[in-house]
């Protein structure tokens, strides 16, 4: 071993499913469906490569035309996993990009690198995705959360869905997919980052955050509809479209603003470890729902 590696930290994982992620076609949909909802949808790295392989399946299949995203449970997403049985920091897996494995690098390289597979990276993938992808968000969508939807062409969420980048408690600028200035209004991103608070579906769709409100009850007869009409679009005009606006965004500096906040957010890691030793500031999943709660007035 290097002698600037470390051995990798032991740590008890327990998983209470072997498949986060389900998998179906219906017609010319794919259906990619997050499967932990007695964790509200946390996403552990478990669950993000099976996601990867979920959309490397959708794209190989050259009769699926349009993928969804969509959660099992009441919340599309509490966000990245900082809590359960399941959170699987130290382990290793097959890596989707070219990057060393992270499990063995000292004090903030772990992170970093991890962060660069498991988050950026993955997320910017599944945005240039070659065919139309739908969100269907219910309930909570939060931090973590937000990168998934936010790297689809299109979200649907129901009226009761919520909106939220709390992380600014620990110190941190936003999650590593930072796309708030280009989701939303600078001085609304600002609002949505400092304060923290839930930003209610209708108001997101004020903004074009989302694209079209649904309920609980009619959400997955509306993605549906879009879905099987986008379907009916020739494969190459769709691409086309998907890759031309995304290159306004990256004219823009979607990509460049992304990079620096990436190393801003790492930078509050490294300074959360220094000034307390815990990267996230101390907090855990259970102090940020407790918190999120009680902001909403609900605890």
């Amino acid at each position: 071993m290097s002698d600037d590696l470390v051995p990798p930290k032991q740590v008890d994982i327990v998983y209470e499913t072997e498949e986060p992620v389900l998998y179906s076609v219906d017609g010319a949909v794919a259906y990619v469906t997050m499967n932990r909802p007695g964790f509200n949808n946390a996403q552990n790295s478990q669950m993000t490569y099976a996601l990867d392989a979920a959309f490397r399946r959708a794209v190989d299949d050259d009769a699926v035309k349009v993928i969804v995203l969509r959660a099992a449970g009441k919340h599309f997403s509490a966000g990245h996993d900082i809590g359960t049985p399941g959170r699987d920091l130290h382990k290793s897996f097959d890596r989707a990009h070219l990057l060393a494995d992270h499990v063995n690098k000292p004090a903030a390289e772990l992170l970093y690198t991890r962060e660069q597979e498991v988050y950026l990276g993955m997320c910017r993938r599944w945005r240039d995705i070659p065919k139309p992808t739908i969100a269907a968000v219910q309930g909570a969508c939060i931090a973590g959360g937000l990168m998934l939807a936010w790297v689809c062409d299109l979200i649907v969420a129901t009226e009761d869905a919520f909106f939220q980048d709390p992380v600014g408690r620990m110190g941190i600028p936003g999650v590593e997919y930072f796309a708030h200035g280009f989701e939303l209004p600078p001085r609304v991103a600002k609002e949505f980052l400092y304060l923290g608070e839930r930003m209610p579906a209708a108001r997101a769709h004020q903004f074009g955050m989302v694209n079209r409100l649904s309920t609980r009850e009619t959400l997955d007869a509306d993605v549906k509809a879009i879905a099987d009409e986008l379907a009916t679009r020739p494969r190459l005009g769709n691409w086309l479209i998907k890759q031309a606006l995304n290159h306004v965004e990256e004219l823009r500096g979607k990509r460049t603003a992304m990079d620096a906040v990436f190393h801003m957010h790492h930078f509050a890691h490294a300074q959360n470890d220094l000034t307390t030793g815990n990267s996230l500031g101390g907090l855990d999943g259970k102090g940020m729902a407790a918190a999120n709660k009680k902001q909403a007035g609900e605890g």
